[in-house]
């Protein structure tokens, strides 16, 4: 997103660019899928004043914003992208840490089996599956 694209979405919403919300937006397009503490190491590369706080603070409103979504791929902190992005699932290899994506169409089946039978609507854009990846299965690390 460009810079005045994003200074117009926050103008119709009653807000200004400041230049935080600006390194955290091109942080996270940037790192592809990032935790606040990856994306405040990035922010602090440029502005050494910006604190976690404003990380996290900033990540909810471009959330509520619309701008980037998150999941949880383990027990820490959110991952974050950008909500431009293609929906997809997330695999988490509980080895090495990698994470690779999927089509969501492949859990389609089963997301409408849920809708069916449960009336339960599977949010696949925050599905985030863990085991081991082929590399470390096969005894190689990523």
């Amino acid at each position: 997103m460009s810079e005045s694209s994003l200074a117009e979405l926050l103008r119709s919403r009653g807000l200004r660019l400041t230049a935080q919300r600006q390194l955290v937006l091109q942080a996270v397009l940037e790192l592809g899928h990032a935790t606040p503490e990856q994306v405040h190491t990035a922010v602090r590369e440029v502005a050494a004043g910006v604190n976690i706080t404003t990380i996290y603070r900033t990540l909810e409103l471009l959330e509520r914003l619309g701008l980037v979504t998150h999941t949880h791929l383990s027990h820490g902190s959110p991952t974050y992208h950008a909500a431009g992005e293609h929906q997809h699932v997330h695999l988490v290899c509980r080895e090495c840490g990698g994470i690779d994506e999927i089509d969501p169409e492949l859990l389609r089946p089963l997301a409408d089996q849920l809708a069916a039978q449960r009336g339960f609507q599977v949010d696949i854009g925050h599905v985030a599956l863990f085991g081991v990846c082929g590399h470390c299965e096969d005894g190689e690390q990523k």
